[in-house]
C-alpha cells in the first residue's frame, strides 16, 4: 500500500522501575534519516531503535523524542579529585607566600573549589531496554497507521490526475486529423489567393499535406503516454514496497512525451491541451514527493 513520508506517532510505557514516552515525527526527504532527541543514557539503545524504525520507514526525516523517569532509589557516590585538590592547595600556598596572607588550612575551603568533589550517579538502566523497545513499537504502530491513511488519500488524488491526463490524451487523438485538415485548407486558400483555380496542382497539395501530417504526427508520443498511465496505475495497485522513485521516473517520462507533443503539434488547441496536461503532471510530481 502507498505510504506517506509524513507522519506522527506517540506512546507511553511504564513498569515498576521506569516510565518512558516516545514520539516520532517524520517529514519528506529523499533518503531515510533518523535523528534522536533523548538523554545521553539512551545512546546505547540508538542502534537497535534505528534498525526497528527502518523496518517501518524507508524514506523521510524521522525525529525521535524520548523522555524517561527512573523510579528506582538512586545510589550516588562522591569522587574526590585528590590531584586537583593538591594542586589547588599548592597554588594557594604559593599565592599566600607572594601576598603575605594566611594559608588556607580549612579543608572545606579547598573542597568548595570547582571539580574537587564530583557527584557520581548510577546511570545503569538495567531492565530498561524491553520497556523502551515495546513503547517504541507502539509509537511506530500509530506512526505507520497515519502514514498509510495519508498514503490512501494521496493514491486517490493520483487517480484523479491520471483520469484528467487520459482525457487530455483522448482529446489530442481526436484533434490530430483536424490539425492536418486545417493545414490543407490554409494551404489551398493561400494558393487560391496567389494563383487562379486552374493553376492549382492538387497533387502538390496532397504531397505537402502528407509531409506536414508526418511532421506533426504525435501518435508515438500518445501511445507511450498511454503506456506510462497503465504502468502508473499498475504500480499503485501493487504497492507492496516503496514506489516513490518508480513513479517519479514515470512522471519524468510523461513530461518528456508531453513536451515533444507540444513541439510537434502546430495548433493552438493542442497547445492548450498540453498546458493543461503539464499542470496535471506537475500535480502528480508534487504528490509523489510525499510518498515513500
Amino acid at each position: 500500500m502507498i505510504k506517506s513520508m509524513t507522519g506522527f506517532g506517540s506512546a507511553a510505557g511504564e513498569n515498576e522501575d521506569y516510565k518512558v514516552t516516545v514520539e516520532l515525527k517524520a517529514v519528506n526527504q529523499r533518503f531515510l534519516e533518523v535523528a534522536f532527541h533523548a538523554p545521553r543514557q539512551m545512546a546505547v539503545f540508538e542502534d537497535k531503535m534505528r534498525r526497528c524504525i527502518r523496518q517501518t520507514a524507508a524514506r523521510g526525516k524521522v525525529d525521535v523524542f524520548i523522555n524517561y523517569i527512573d523510579k528506582r532509589e538512586q545510589v550516588a557516590s562522591i569522587h574526590v579529585d585528590k590531584a586537583l585538590a593538591q594542586a589547588y592547595h599548592a597554588s594557594l600556598d604559593e599565592l599566600s607566600d607572594f601576598l603575605h596572607l594566611a594559608r588556607p588550612d580549612d579543608v572545606m575551603q579547598v573542597a568548595s573549589y570547582p571539580d574537587v568533589l564530583q557527584v557520581v550517579e548510577n546511570t545503569d538502566l538495567e531492565g530498561f531496554e524491553p520497556l523502551l523497545m515495546d513503547t517504541l513499537q507502539k509509537a511506530l504502530t500509530g506512526f505507520d497507521a497515519m502514514r498509510q491513511a495519508e498514503g490512501e488519500n494521496i493514491g486517490r488524488d493520483f487517480l484523479v490526475h491520471l483520469a484528467a491526463l487520459e482525457k487530455g490524451v483522448a482529446a489530442l487523438k481526436e484533434l490530430a486529423p483536424e490539425i492536418v485538415q486545417a493545414y490543407r485548407e490554409r494551404l489551398q486558400k493561400t494558393l487560391e489567393e496567389l494563383l487562379s483555380a486552374q493553376d492549382i496542382d492538387e497533387t502538390r497539395i496532397i504531397q505537402e499535406t502528407a509531409i506536414y501530417a508526418d511532421k506533426v504526427n504525435y501518435t508515438e508520443e500518445v501511445v507511450r503516454l498511454g503506456s506510462h498511465f497503465q504502468q502508473f496505475r499498475a504500480i499503485l495497485a501493487d504497492a507492496d514496497e516503496p514506489i516513490g522513485r518508480k513513479l517519479d521516473f514515470l512522471i519524468q517520462e510523461m513530461n518528456r512525451e508531453t513536451n515533444t507533443i507540444a513541439s510537434k503539434a502546430n495548433s493552438s488547441k493542442a497547445a492548450q491541451l498540453v498546458v493543461d496536461m503539464k499542470s496535471e503532471i506537475e500535480k502528480l510530481r508534487e504528490q509523489v514527493q510525499n510518498i515513500e
